[in-house]
């Protein structure tokens, strides 16, 4: 998030509109399940269609947007006959197979009503760390809207395996937000904003704007929403914000119910404001779309090299491997008190590295063949932590 004293203009207040709101082209917003489905699961209409009402509205004026939508495993519920989300992993995405079908129709038939057309996009992790996939999902997202469709973007339950999610969706739209370059992240709750403690407790009083995390000192974050259908809570919420402000990207924390009007500029809900600058759009999804599968420690000259000089990872700089990850892999490297300094795609499988430990790449290719002349791993697949 932003810090007190930086520029204004980018999140600046206009007595009642925000302006960064209203000068926002490229939106990304996203919706929980709680607010599209009822607690016993499917789909209600008459969420759906207001929502797309607005956003409706927003494509009509010239503006482009991104949707990210949960729903699929709520929407899988009652045609399963299940009475709750599952716990296990297997069951959920047996119930996104069946709900992620009916919600992308649910949503291509009412967004027909405003002569608008959606594409479906379904991410996992890797789709978005490794290089040529991240450059394929970028791609895809950016030819839907050059041709004026809305897409609508999920994770890919049906695949993802508990060590490659992203975990929420609120998650997901940040780092969706930053891949295509949003100009506004709007995150829709069953909370009308955030607060400083549960709303329906006394004494709990609503936050309108966060200018950086001095501004949540003692909020009392809670957990799950109150349809119990979602995987999020105001925590993910939070999190969300600090990455997509992190990017550079404003945010709006508000209820589905006030769509219209947060993307209208009222001051509605709470308003994040953004940071002055942007990292690397790609580098910015390794560092908070990835789990790591292993570790590289460093000795004190490549801790030097990579931290202070950015400089790619040798194996002559690393002294111990840990994990069993193959190559494309993120890791971390850490210092020689194991405190992780960066993460990195790595170039080479676990059971490679050992012997490559200590040695420079010239003798690697002497003795090994010139495929060993490379780094461990490459300054453009890494990034500072």
């Amino acid at each position: 998030m932003g810090t007190r004293g930086g520029p204004a203009a980018p999140g600046a207040q206009n007595g009642r509109v925000r302006e960064a709101v209203t000068s926002a082209r490229r939106i990304v917003v996203k919706i929980g399940s709680s607010s599209l489905t009822t607690a016993a699961g499917g789909l209600d209409d008459g969420r759906v269609d207001a929502l797309v009402d607005t956003l409706g509205a927003l494509a009509a004026d010239g503006r482009e947007v991104v949707l990210v939508s949960s729903g699929a495993i709520a929407a899988g519920l009652a045609p399963l006959g299940l009475a709750r989300r599952p716990r296990d992993l297997a069951t959920q995405q047996a119930a996104a197979s069946v709900g992620q079908g009916l919600l992308i129709g649910r949503y291509a038939a009412s967004f027909a009503r405003h002569g608008l057309t959606v594409g479906q996009v379904l991410l996992t992790v890797d789709d978005v760390t490794r290089r040529a996939h991240y450059r394929n999902a970028y791609r895809t997202l950016r030819k839907l809207l050059d041709l004026r469709a809305v897409p609508i973007v999920n994770e890919n339950d049906t695949v993802a395996t508990q060590e490659i999610r992203f975990g929420d969706n609120d998650r997901l739209a940040a780092l969706v937000a930053a891949l295509v370059d949003a100009d506004l992240l709007v995150l829709l709750s069953d909370v009308d904003a955030l607060w400083t403690g549960n709303p329906t407790r006394p004494g709990s009083t609503r936050i309108t704007e966060v200018h950086g995390e001095g501004d949540l000192a003692g909020v009392d974050i809670g957990g799950a929403g109150r349809a119990g259908v979602g995987t999020g809570g105001m925590v993910t919420k939070v999190e969300a914000a600090r990455i997509a402000t992190g990017f550079g990207i404003p945010v709006v924390l508000t209820a589905a119910s006030l769509a219209a009007p947060a993307v209208s500029g009222e001051t509605v809900g709470t308003f994040f404001h953004p940071s002055s600058r942007r990292p690397a759009a790609r580098l910015f999804w390794l560092a908070h779309a990835t789990a790591p599968r292993g570790r590289l420690h460093l000795d004190p000259g490549a801790v030097q090299a990579v931290v202070d000089r950015r400089k790619s990872l040798l194996p002559a700089g690393i002294t111990a491997v840990d994990g069993a990850f193959t190559a494309g892999d993120p890791v971390d490297l850490v210092d020689t008190a194991g405190a992780p300094v960066a993460r990195g795609l790595v170039n080479y499988d676990a059971v490679e590295l050992p012997g490559l430990l200590g040695r420079s790449t010239a003798e690697l290719a002497a003795a090994l063949g010139p495929a060993y002349e490379r780094e461990v791993v490459h300054r453009d697949d890494l990034v500072l932590l």
